[in-house]
């Protein structure tokens, strides 16, 4: 009798290590994957069609000649830098009394177009390049702007701000 409980005890207990065992194995791990980021070739859609609407809202801004929204548009700070025409590159202060002194100062805008725009997004950071068509009319001076433009912006918590400008003028190519 002592033996048939022994072997019973036994099977019991190897039926009961051999179900947990399985339970153990049918245990899925699920891993999660990041998917990595190619910072280069990725076009992130949504960041690209943000900057596209934040280009159209910048030119309807400039068109009204609202230079507070227009100022709003940069992140003035340490890191801001400008080029502008060749000169030494210059920072929030200055670009800040430029936008005021130009923008602040057009009795008229009859063209203000972005040629050739190009939007590269690099995740957070975005970089729009493009010909300038502007002509502004100060008083009776009208000022055409064709230059090569470059703006570089970074998502913050308030939208897409400019971080760096650079201006220089556009040569066109004789024919």
């Amino acid at each position: 009798m002592r033996t048939k409980i022994t072997v019973l005890l036994a099977l019991v207990l190897t039926l009961f290590f051999t179900g947990c065992k399985e339970k153990e194995e049918a245990v899925v791990v699920e891993e999660v994957i990041e998917e990595k980021v190619d910072l280069i070739n990725d076009e992130f859609p949504e960041a690209k069609a943000e900057v596209a609407a934040f280009m159209v809202e910048l030119k309807e801004t400039i068109m009204a000649k609202d230079v507070e929204k227009l100022i709003s548009y940069h992140a003035y700070g340490p890191k801001f830098t400008e080029f502008q025409g060749g000169k030494p590159r210059n920072g929030s202060k200055v670009n800040e009394e430029n936008e005021r002194g130009i923008f602040g100062s057009v009795t008229e805008i009859q063209a203000f177009d972005f040629d050739d725009m190009k939007i590269a997004v690099y995740d957070n950071v975005a970089n729009v390049t493009f010909h300038s068509n502007f002509q502004l009319l100060f008083g009776e001076d009208t000022v055409v702007v064709n230059d090569q433009i470059t703006l570089l912006l970074v998502r913050t918590d308030d939208g897409w701000k400019f971080v760096h400008e650079h201006h220089s003028p556009l040569v066109k190519e004789e024919v």
